[in-house]
């Protein structure tokens, strides 16, 4: 292995070290990191490397560095979490009720809408995607094939079939939130895979170019998976009370 390729495997070993470890909360916002020469010393690697990670990690928000400060922990309203590395160490690390409530509500703004511009673009290969992934879901429900995968390539083919880069450029962001609030979701329900019912009116919709019905369809779905976690939320809500009480 050239000594350039190694470098930058471990300037991302560094970053997701460090980025999991402000996600799970082991440094807090305003908390100091180590300086870059410990942490090339603790981890091994070079002061090159090491300063790649942190310019990586400033990038995303995390951390700050300035001369006479030092590293510090930047609080979440500046993390950008739009970034897949950033959302994905947060829901490793902590994917709390209130998070996948604000992921839902985002959703439901980004996807009814997507879902209207899939109909009336028409882009018969996009919905040949979204037709391919329905397939999957169907599978999945018998048994075949991962349904949260095929679940996942529905919503983002939808996404695709816009033909807005906009919209394209946030598939990974919504890939990597639906990996933990679809599992979540369904674990509530009490089910192993989401309703192909739901999914193929969905997919009907926007296949017959029913913006508005694609949009009512799509709107539908996010509001159930929103209903049951606030149904969470106010569960959990009531025992504090009781407990208090």
């Amino acid at each position: 292995m050239d000594s350039n390729h190694s470098g930058r495997n471990l300037t991302q070993q560094l970053v997701h070290t460090l980025g999991e470890a402000i996600a799970s909360g082991r440094y807090l916002p305003g908390d100091g990191l180590p300086s870059e020469a410990s942490l090339c010393e603790e981890y091994g690697i070079s002061r090159s490397a090491t300063r790649e990670a942190i310019k990586m990690l400033t990038a995303k928000g995390l951390i700050s560095s300035r001369p006479r400060q030092g590293i510090r922990v930047q609080t979440r309203a500046r993390w950008n979490l739009f970034d897949p590395d950033v959302l994905g160490w947060i829901l490793r690390a902590s994917p709390t009720l209130e998070m996948l409530r604000e992921f839902m509500q985002l959703r439901m703004a980004i996807e009814k809408e997507a879902a209207a511009l899939a109909a009336a673009e028409q882009d018969r290969e996009g919905i040949a995607g979204i037709e391919a992934a329905l397939a999957r879901m169907k599978a999945a429900e018998e048994g075949l094939g991962d349904s949260v995968e095929a679940d996942i390539a529905f919503h983002i083919n939808i996404l695709n079939a816009t033909n807005n880069p906009f919209y394209i450029q946030l598939s990974s962001f919504i890939e990597t939130a639906l990996r933990v609030s679809i599992r979540y979701t369904n674990r509530i329900k009490g089910v192993e895979t989401a309703s192909y019912a739901n999914h193929k009116r969905l997919y009907d919709a926007i296949e017959r170019g029913d913006a508005a019905g694609a949009s009512g369809a799509s709107a539908a779905m996010q509001s159930e998976a929103l209903a049951l976690i606030e149904s969470r939320l106010s569960m959990r809500m009531a025992e504090v009370d009781s407990a208090l009480g």
